[in-house]
């Protein structure tokens, strides 16, 4: 990985929080008869190489759908592999993540989840707290209809704000921009409290073909809107 650099100059109009629904490592891995598993890797490797270049197009956020509350419907196998692909992954990258000062947080529920894999999100966040970067949010056994109604289950204020302060990340900024790559049409059960009024890029790209000219383009259409938030 070449050494991490923060733009020196930015537009107004670039996205600093980017979500990603990364979709398409099954079909990529199945077009060219391999095991699923390997897609799943090939995507481990486009999540770090987009991650490098998120830092060098003036991103500030980056949150990635790994593994959703409803991937747990897949195949046993299949699910076996992810799961180890993630903690092996994270196990790895981390320390030259860390040397980059990239800050990693993990979303979503962990009750029910791998030892294996609970001990490599805690090293990593532990690991790279204070650095800042950027901050590479993954969802990990995520849901938002899951995060929402355990927000509920703790909320005890009466605004907005107060409820935010219940959801798995308090600190995330809503997303300006999401992208969903793999030519789908819809959230998945994504960000749904963060993503009011995010913008939405969809990709017919497989997330393991997501290039970096791909980013530019979703962050160039990001630029060229006017965002209104219900006004006018």
């Amino acid at each position: 990985m070449s050494t991490l650099r923060a733009p020196e100059s930015l537009l107004t109009a670039t996205a600093r929080y980017v979500a990603i629904i990364t979709d398409g490592n099954g079909r990529w891995a199945r077009a060219r008869q391999l095991p699923v598993q390997a897609g799943h890797d090939a995507g481990a490797d486009t999540l770090k190489a987009r991650l490098r270049d998120a830092v060098e197009l003036g991103v500030e956020e980056l949150t990635v759908y790994s593994f959703s509350t409803e991937n747990w419907l897949r195949p046993p196998e299949e699910v076996r592999g992810l799961i180890s692909v993630l903690a092996e992954r994270i196990a790895r990258e981390t320390p030259q993540l860390h040397r980059h000062s990239v800050r990693i947080r993990f979303i979503g529920r962990r009750a029910g989840m791998a030892q294996k894999l609970l001990d490599a999100m805690s090293s990593a966040e532990a690991l790279t707290a204070d650095n800042r970067m950027i901050t590479l949010f993954i969802a990990v056994n995520y849901g938002g209809h899951a995060e929402i109604l355990d927000a509920a289950k703790s909320f005890r204020g009466d605004t907005e704000r107060d409820f935010r302060s219940s959801l798995y990340a308090p600190d995330m900024h809503d997303p300006d921009l999401i992208i969903r790559t793999g030519g789908e049409r819809r959230l998945s059960n994504f960000l749904l409290w963060q993503s009011a009024y995010s913008e939405l890029v969809f990709s017919d790209a497989l997330w393991p073909d997501f290039t970096r000219a791909d980013l530019e383009r979703a962050l160039a259409d990001f630029s060229a809107r006017q965002r209104r938030f219900g006004g006018r």
